[in-house]
Formats: structure tokens, sequence, C-alpha cells
């Protein structure tokens, strides 16, 4: 190990870069020796805590994912050797030199990606329900706990409790890291579809910044497409590989030099044709399947949006009917919040609001969207303190530095005077 070496900006880079796009690769890989995910997930730490310490010293290594793969394999093995063995190693004197082997990129498992068999021993029957999606959040995509927390409005130390439990369950009763034979991949496929989806949307403020990244969005894509041929009968995988390839195709007019766009303000002209036509194809195979389901609407709200690119405006009623429609299917709060602003929209902001006030749901508290939903709502009524102090709120709930300045011009520019 290189003592006293600084951590450079670009090796730094690189090594955040390697562990957007391939955490859930390499802990697949150092899961499925004995299932024990926490402690792979220690010895991944710790190979990336080395890899900042030797890259500045010795250059970024051609294969990052084989040197990163090979320091967390020699630890897991020292962990499991005695003090005089792990003292002794000659192996940390490669780790020093930044002269490990190579690790030759194979995947014998019947998956073309190692991180959808991960994704699907994470589905497993034996793994409480509630908390299959946000386990691959965590363990196959790299989110920490806090950021699976805020994704499902709970709070970050309850979150933090159900992983652990989960990834010990795994551990203790030996579930085999074995691929599931195509008749019983259906059954496991909605958590894969959820935590696939979540990872982009989790992720996408890190796509739409002014600054090229590697980014779990488009590897979400890459997985979603990738299950879409795996499975070309199952309408949701198809609903979801549109979904994605009509989201991503507004990438490029998501972001300007004030930062976040809102949807309904960006340029279409931007906007990725060739994305959007294959979105629109993959949502028509799924529907001539006749299985609809809550990927498949939510692609043709997407639909409705791109839409705009050849008709110049927004079909809101349209909006209004989809959204009606997810709620029946999948009654999330995001999709509570997304129909009474489409209420909005159409019926006016008094009825928005009036539907957003009947949400019975007791993480709305702690969902940025609704407080942002809740502000527009009163400023277009006229209620600017209320709508300041909502604006406050949402304010207080985001992360995103775009967003933060987004919502912030907004709320700026209402009126010094209201109704109330």
């Amino acid at each position: 190990m290189v003592h006293g070496a600084p951590v450079t900006d670009a090796a730094a880079a690189r090594a955040e870069s390697v562990a957007r796009v391939a955490y859930g690769r390499l802990l697949a890989i150092l899961a499925a020796q004995d299932g024990d995910i926490e402690s792979a997930e220690d010895c991944l730490a710790d190979a990336f805590a080395q890899a900042l310490q030797v890259w500045p010293a010795r250059g970024v290594p051609s294969n990052p994912e084989g040197w990163l793969l090979t320091v967390a394999r020699n630890r897991r093995r020292d962990v499991r050797r005695s003090s005089a063995h792990r003292l002794s190693d000659p192996l940390d004197d490669a780790v020093r030199a930044g002269t490990l082997p190579v690790i030759a990129a194979t995947d014998d498992e019947p998956l073309p990606d190692r991180r959808l068999a991960l994704l699907f021993v994470c589905a497993h029957p034996a793994i409480d329900a509630t908390v299959r999606t946000p386990l691959m959040l965590q363990a196959v995509f790299g989110f920490d706990a806090a950021q699976v927390a805020r994704a499902f409005a709970m709070p970050p130390a309850t979150m933090a409790q159900r992983l652990v439990r989960a990834k010990r369950r795994i551990r203790d009763t030996r579930i085999p890291f074995t691929v599931p034979a195509s008749a019983e991949m259906p059954d496991r496929l909605l958590p894969v579809l959820e935590a696939v989806y979540g990872a982009y949307a989790i992720d996408f403020a890190l796509v739409a910044g002014p600054v090229p990244r590697d980014s779990l969005a488009d590897e979400a894509y890459h997985l979603a497409m990738t299950l879409a041929g795996l499975l070309p009968e199952e309408p949701e995988v198809l609903g979801l590989a549109a979904l994605l390839s009509l989201s991503l195709a507004r990438r490029p007019a998501g972001v300007s030099t004030e930062g976040f766009v809102p949807l309904d303000a960006q340029d279409t002209r931007q906007w990725d044709a060739t994305l959007i036509a294959q979105g629109e194809q993959l949502l028509h195979a799924a529907q001539r399947l006749e299985r609809a389901g809550r990927f498949q609407l939510e692609a043709a709200i997407q639909s409705v949006h791109c839409a705009r690119a050849t008709t110049g405006v927004i079909d809101w009623p349209a909006l209004r009917t989809l959204y009606g429609a997810l709620l029946r299917v999948a009654p999330t709060l995001g999709a509570r919040v997304a129909y009474a602003a489409a209420v909005g929209r159409v019926e006016g902001a008094a009825a928005g609001l009036q539907t957003l006030d009947a949400i019975n749901d007791g993480n709305a508290d702690r969902f940025q969207p609704a407080w942002a939903t809740r502000a527009h709502l009163l400023g277009a009524l006229g209620r600017v303190a209320e709508s300041v102090s909502a604006f406050d709120r949402a304010l207080a709930l985001t992360a995103d530095a775009d967003m933060r300045r987004h919502l912030q011009r907004q709320r700026d520019a209402l009126p010094t005077r209201g109704t109330d």
C-alpha cells in the first residue's frame, strides 16, 4: 500500500466511475462464493479504499474491475485465515505495486449479465416481499440505505435494519446463488423490474447533469433491454424497456446552463428520435400481448409526453386518464401525486389540491414530489404564504442541487402578495 500518496482528482473520479457501473457485477461474483453479501460488501469497500491509495501513485490499471475483484477476493481469503497468514501474505506486495493480475471478463452463467442473476437471487421467495426491491437497489446497484429509504419515503434507520436482516437471511438459510429456470423467472419478475426502474429513477439526476459521467440510468436501460431479449413474451418486461427508452430519449434536453429543465419546458428538437421510435415499438409489442400492467401504463404516459415533439402540445386529459388507470394497477404514492397534478392541469388547481389532500399515506410528509406539487397548486390559487411554506418543505427534502435551484427559482417567482 502506498502510504501518504495523495488521492488525485482523476484517480478518485475513475474509482467513483467504476464503483457506479461495476459495483453490482463485482458484488455478484464475490457473494456467490458463500452467499454472504455483507462480507462481500466489506471486502469490496476495502478494495475501493486501496484503489484510492494505489491508483494515484501507480496509475489506473488497464482493467480496473479485474484489479478490484482481485483485491476483494484476496481480502475475503485473508479474513478466513489466521493473523499469521494475513501478515505474511505475499500478494500484499502486489497490491502495493499496483501490479495485480488482470481478471478476464468471464461469464458462465445462463444470463448474459451477472447482475441479473443477483437480482433474481434477491427476489427469492424466502426473502420478505417488502424488502426484495430495496435489497436489489443496495446490493446490485450500490445505493446506500439512506438513498433507498428516500426512494421509498421511509426512515433510513428502518430501511437499514430491514436490509441487514435480508442479507443475513440469505447467508444463514443458504439461499443458493443460482439463476432460476426460464419457467420460474416470471414468478420473481415484478421486484426485479421494480429494482431496475428504481435504479433509473434514483440515479436520473446524475444522467441529466451538465458533466457527462457513467450512470446507473444507462445501466438500468441496458438491463431492461437485456431482460426484453430474454423474456420477449412478458408484456411488463417490454413495458419497462419501452419506459426507459422513452424517458432517456429526453435526456439531452433535461439540463441547461441554469440546471434542471422541467419536462414541459424542454426543447423537443434535442430529444433522441431513435430512442423514441424504439420505445414506441416496444410499447406496441407489449400491448399486443393484451396484459396491461404498471410499466406499460407508465410507458404510455411517457409516450404522451414524447408526442409533443410532433403535436406541439401535451395531452393532459390523456395523462389524467392514464394516471387514473395506473392507480388501479399500482396505487403508489408517486402515482397518486402525479394524478393530482394531472387533475390540477385539467380541472383546475382547486380540484388538483383536493385530490392531493385526499391522499392517505403516512409517507407523504417525507415525499418531495408531494410538497412540490402542493406548492405549485397553492401558487396557482394565489395562496402565496402557503405555497412558500410548501416550497420550503420541498427544498428541505431535495438533495439534487439542480432540482433545488429549479424549485428555488419557482419559489422566488411567486408574487409578494396573494389571496392568503
